[in-house]
């Protein structure tokens, strides 16, 4: 019997909401090499170029709203009988909203591994807080968005989960980033039926044992009908 059930979900999954995606066909992430805006290094070098390019993500969210996508998960997590955690590389709020209109059941836990754009980190302290405002250069307060070369989020507890589950889905997501392009590997050895979930076959599609492919906000609530 499935009980524990772990997702992932990707920037595949946010687009058709409108959401850009993390690197266009050129290279360019919003029209910025990925070293000038999302590293350490970056920030230290030029904080108002990074300020300014999380500041309009974070405004940009107004302007999206959850997909049937976003909704379907929402829909399972209120009926789902048993543990149910899903990951998102995302770090947009669209999971937290179709989640609010759809309250899950006791079992259902989010984790945004890679941080949240609603969110400010300060970097003395590291206090993490709730913003939706833009955020200062001069400031002692960052995006609490994980940026390359830091370590995503709740690792421990995203493993644990993996290691006991029976069914992993994974959403959106393109297979080529680690950790997150490993989970597949982590369930398979916990014995867990593995379904990828995307617009075409990922970089991992060959390690999964069932392949659904189309837009998320059709093959989502057609696989979580079946299901």
């Amino acid at each position: 019997m499935t009980r524990n059930l772990v997702v992932l979900t990707g920037a595949g999954i946010s687009a058709e909401s409108g959401v850009p995606t993390f690197r266009a066909n050129d290279g360019l992430w919003m029209g910025h090499r990925v070293e000038d805006v999302a590293t350490p290094e970056a920030f230290a070098r030029d904080a108002a170029l990074v300020q300014d390019f999380y500041n309009r993500r974070r405004r940009q969210l107004a302007e999206v709203e959850p997909n049937a996508a976003h909704l379907a998960l929402a829909e399972l997590a209120a009926r789902w009988e048993g543990s149910f955690l899903l990951v998102t590389q995302n770090v947009d709020d669209l999971h937290d909203r179709a989640h609010a209109q759809i309250p899950p059941a006791p079992g259902f836990e989010l984790i945004h591994m890679h941080g949240e754009l609603l969110k400010a980190r300060c970097v003395r302290t590291g206090r993490v807080e709730t913003c939706a405002s833009d955020l200062a250069p001069e400031g002692t307060l960052r995006p609490h968005i994980v940026w390359f070369g830091e370590t995503p989020l709740q690792m421990e507890r995203i493993e644990a989960a993996l290691e006991g589950c029976d069914l992993f889905l994974s959403i959106g997501t393109s297979g080529a980033v680690y950790p997150a392009a490993g989970f597949v590997r982590q369930a398979r050895r916990a014995g867990a039926r593995t379904v990828e979930i995307n617009l075409e076959p990922s970089a991992g599609a060959s390690l999964f044992d069932e392949g659904v492919y189309g837009p998320a906000s059709r093959a989502v609530p057609d696989f979580v009908g079946r299901l």
